[in-house]
């Protein structure tokens, strides 16, 4: 099957994107068993990393959240056709649109969220598009449960920095890695490093947990 054509880079800040008709998600609608652990990637992209994440830890529920729409609608075909039912992909804007999509959801649900080599929007005047700002964090810390953890990943030191920057100012602890501690890695994460460029990983969490996915193989 033909690989969905999408452009590489929108603009998050367009007006379409900001004014999205975003819905509560109905986890028993997506997920065969609701109250599974959640791993929220944001970002997801094409979709890949997340759908090999669901094939190897079945005992997580797995949301992927992309604001380029074909992509979504690629994906979420792949996970049926692969009969997939503890992962779900889903159309928005993560920055604006991550609180009311959990809204109904037990608070604090998620236990992980991955944040993988956004785009880092290089330009001094397009940096306000970045994915991960002061709005994200705070998202993420209120759907992150109090033992959750955030792992972050670019090959981008300036854009590594600011997203620990932010983190830290949200008042999460943090813990750099060398290696990436979850069983599968991203096209680009191989990419960079068969390219033996260097990759900048960071662990955040409200309380330090050992029994996350990367451990539960």
């Amino acid at each position: 099957m033909a690989r969905p054509r999408v452009h590489q880079h929108v603009n998050p800040l367009a007006k379409y994107f900001r004014e999205l008709p975003v819905e509560s998600l109905d986890f028993s609608a997506v997920f065969a068993v609701p109250d599974l652990p959640l791993h929220v990637d944001l970002g997801c992209g094409r979709g890949r990393f997340l759908l090999e994440m669901a094939t190897q830890l079945p005992q997580w529920n797995h949301l992927g959240i992309e604001i380029r729409e074909p992509l979504v609608e690629d994906a979420n075909k792949k996970a049926v056709e692969a009969d997939l039912k503890n992962i779900h992909y889903v159309f928005c804007n993560a920055p604006l649109h991550l609180g009311k999509l959990l809204d109904n959801a037990a608070a604090n649900i998620a236990k992980l969220v991955t944040i993988q080599f956004p785009d880092p929007w290089f330009k001094k005047r397009h940096a306000k598009r970045r994915m991960v700002n002061e709005e994200l964090v705070r998202l993420v810390s209120g759907i992150l449960a109090d033992d959750g953890r955030v792992f972050i990943q670019t090959d981008v030191l300036e854009l590594f920095e600011e997203m620990t920057e932010l983190f830290i100012a949200e008042g999460f602890e943090t813990e750099s890695l060398r290696e990436n501690f979850l069983p599968v890695r991203t096209e680009r994460e191989i990419s960079v490093e068969n390219r033996s460029l260097p990759v900048y990983r960071a662990l955040f969490s409200k309380k330090l947990n050992k029994n996350g996915p990367g451990q539960a193989r």
